[in-house]
C-alpha cells in the first residue's frame, strides 16, 4: 500500500528550510502568494516540486505584470508562477518582482517543460528574458516586431475618425484597392 504523507503548511515549511529566500507572503481571498527574489526562483519552485508533504507538482501558468509607473512596489514588473498539487489538491503562487532596467529570470523548463510557451510567450509581449530557455524567441508577435505590446508604455497606434468636415483629409490616406 502507498503511503502519501500528511500535507504540509506550504509557508511554515519553507520558512524553516529555506527562511533567507521568503521576502513576503501575502494572503488573499484563500490564495497565498510567497514572494521570493528573483535569483532564488528555481530553488524554491524545485522545494515546492519535490518536497514530501507540499508536491506542487504542476505549473498551471505563468503570468507577467507591467506595474508602470506605480512604483510603490519592489520592481517594475511582477512574474507569478501559479503552482498547483495534485494530490493534495491546492494550489499557491510564486511572486518574482523585477527592475525595469535588463529583467532577466532563471527558466523553469528544467523543471517544468510546459514553461516553455509560457515564458516565451512573456518573452515577446513584455520583454522579460528567461535565462537557460531552450528556445528563447518570438512566439506571437512578428520577428521584426520593434518592442513589447503588454508594456504599459508600448505606444499606441490610432487612426482618425472621419467625420464630414475632414473627409478629404482622411480618404486620401485610406488604402482602397486599386483596379
Amino acid at each position: 500500500m502507498m503511503q502519501i504523507t500528511n500535507a504540509l503548511d506550504p509557508v511554515e515549511a519553507l520558512k524553516s528550510a529555506l527562511p533567507a529566500m521568503v521576502q513576503d507572503v501575502k494572503l488573499f481571498r484563500d490564495e497565498t502568494t510567497i514572494v521570493v527574489a528573483p535569483e532564488d526562483i528555481e530553488t524554491v519552485a524545485r522545494y515546492m516540486r519535490d518536497t514530501p508533504g507540499l508536491l506542487y507538482n504542476y505549473l498551471s501558468d505563468i503570468s507577467a505584470v507591467d506595474y508602470y509607473p506605480d512604483y510603490n512596489r519592489p520592481g517594475r514588473f511582477g512574474v507569478c508562477y501559479h503552482l498547483y498539487s495534485m494530490i493534495y489538491n491546492r494550489r499557491i503562487r510564486l511572486k518574482v518582482f523585477l527592475q525595469e532596467d535588463d529583467p532577466k529570470l532563471s527558466t523553469l523548463t528544467v523543471l517544468w517543460p510546459a514553461a516553455n510557451w509560457l515564458e516565451r510567450e512573456i518573452y515577446d509581449l513584455m520583454g522579460i528574458v528567461f535565462e537557460g530557455h531552450p528556445n528563447m524567441r518570438r512566439i506571437m508577435m512578428p520577428k521584426d516586431w520593434n518592442g513589447h505590446p503588454l508594456r504599459r508604455d508600448y505606444p499606441l497606434g490610432y487612426e482618425t475618425v472621419m467625420f464630414s468636415f475632414n473627409f478629404d483629409q482622411i480618404n486620401k490616406h485610406k488604402p482602397y484597392a486599386k483596379e
